[in-house]
């Protein structure tokens, strides 16, 4: 073998590994909800139409958009992304706000005029309240509101019914 072939080959040897590395980067990345295994995931309101994506802050403190804003018809239904049990159902700071626990993830609703109780477990899809009145971040426009967050990490609840986006991470 010659010097250049013999360079060739470790450079071939190495292929393999870092295109699997690269492909479990993309589909087992720590914080994609669909990896915790609950399940199955419906959008809240239909049609989905973002009026304003997640936009975390790059610390806890600072501003940011911790959830998205969905286009919503004013007293129109909104659904349980996925089974779960209510952890909250009533006001906060003037506006309604329904709470699923979903095992290790929870997602918030709001504003909604909740029609579930705490304690009560509910499916994917069932409706758990119509889009609350009043003016919110949305503008004039009417939204809802949805948080998606696994332990202390807020996550882009776009990931459970949304357009799915591939995303590479650093090694």
């Amino acid at each position: 073998m010659t010097g250049s072939r013999q360079s060739d080959r470790p450079a071939a040897t190495l292929r393999v590994p870092v295109a699997a590395a690269l492909a479990a980067a993309l589909v087992a990345t720590p914080s994609t909800p669909s990896a915790a295994g609950e399940g199955p995931w419906v959008p809240p309101v239909s049609p989905l139409h973002v009026a304003s994506t997640f936009d975390p802050p790059a610390r806890d403190w600072l501003p940011g958009h911790r959830g998205v804003d969905l286009v919503a018809e004013p007293g129109g239904i909104v659904r349980a992304a996925g089974p779960g049990v209510v952890t909250f159902a009533r006001d906060l700071a003037g506006r309604g706000v329904v709470s699923l626990d979903h095992g290790s993830l929870r997602t918030t609703y709001e504003p909604i005029d909740a029609r579930v109780a705490v304690g009560q477990h509910v499916a994917a899809g069932t409706p758990i309240g119509t889009s609350g009145t009043g003016t919110g971040h949305c503008g004039t426009g009417q939204c809802v509101h949805v948080g998606l967050i696994r332990g202390g990490e807020y996550l882009n609840p776009l990931l459970l019914f949304g357009p799915r986006t591939a995303l590479l991470r650093p090694w």
